[in-house]
């Protein structure tokens, strides 16, 4: 009998270069190690180069009890330059890279058969090899199981076709105040925030919709249910990962089969122990109890 939910971060993984050093990171790396942290069979499906910052990485993630699918390509490990503005992220993402040139195989094919939860983004998807492959490991994931889209919009690697695709692919949709605006104005949608939020539900037959508002709070939306939680207020290091760190703890909840407020509390103590950390992989798996009571 299976004990273990599995997971799967699906897309880019690198190095973020912060201005105190370069820390792992790629929104689906990090989903795939917080969702470790709470619990689950972990997966990172990826692509690094055969290059020092590639040996890093495995290097790396060896020291966590993550299950590691990193294709070795003939591309350098991606790199991210970030910058803080009192402590928010923008960042500088170079291409191409390796995760730009993920593809598809017969073992990823037989891990998708089996996934209990999945979390793309639209990062990955900017170039046709990796688009392909993340859309068929979408497709081949059972239909019980959660397909989050954590929209993640970068820079200007994104379109109104990649992202209806997306959202057609996905059954959860993480997304942040930031991007609803943008979302909305280009699809067309009109309204307050849970106007439109509930207007991407029935529109893409979504089971829940995760909005975050940063130091507002955030909403989590499901056709029949809504939960609100303010923003805890910490020492914020710095908040990259945070928002993957949310998605995780929200999903694992969900798989526990968790009432939708205790998975919303869990996704927010979660996140805010992130933002007091610098990096988006701070170690809590022996506090948990401490930082939720909820597991």
């Amino acid at each position: 009998m299976k004990t273990k939910s599995t997971v799967v971060g699906l897309g880019e993984i690198l190095w973020d270069l912060l201005p105190q050093g370069k820390v792992l990171g790629g929104a689906p790396a990090n989903f795939a190690y917080h969702a470790n942290q709470l619990g689950a069979e972990s997966y990172v499906v990826s692509a690094i180069g055969d290059d020092e910052l590639g040996n890093e990485i495995l290097s790396q993630l060896s020291t966590f009890d993550l299950n590691l699918k990193l294709d070795k390509v003939a591309y350098a490990t991606g790199v991210v330059n970030v910058t803080l503005h009192d402590g928010i992220p923008e960042y500088e993402i170079l291409q191409p890279v390796a995760w730009d040139f993920i593809t598809l195989t017969a073992e990823h094919e037989a891990l998708a058969k089996r996934t209990d939860a999945v979390c793309f983004g639209s990062l990955a998807q900017r170039n046709e090899v990796s688009r392909k492959a993340i859309t068929g490991f979408v497709k081949l994931v059972p239909d019980s199981a959660l397909k989050i889209f954590d929209i993640n919009l970068r820079q200007s690697f994104y379109s109104k076709e990649l992202l209806e695709a997306s959202l057609q692919l996905a059954n959860v949709l993480k997304i942040n105040d930031d991007e609803l605006i943008v979302v909305a104005k280009m699809f067309g949608w009109e309204g307050d925030d849970e106007a439109i939020c509930r207007q991407i539900i029935k529109a893409y037959d979504l089971k829940l919709l995760a909005y975050t508002c940063g130091t507002k709070g955030s909403f989590l939306f499901t056709p029949e249910e809504k939960s609100f939680k303010e923003t805890p207020i910490v020492e914020v290091k710095d908040t990259v990962g945070a928002g993957d760190s949310f998605t995780a703890a929200m999903t694992m909840g969900l798989l526990k089969g968790k009432p939708l407020s205790e998975c919303h509390e869990m996704a927010v103590k979660i996140s805010a122990f992130v933002c007091t950390n610098h990096g988006a992989t701070p170690e809590y798996s022996n506090i948990i109890e401490e930082l939720i009571g909820l597991v």
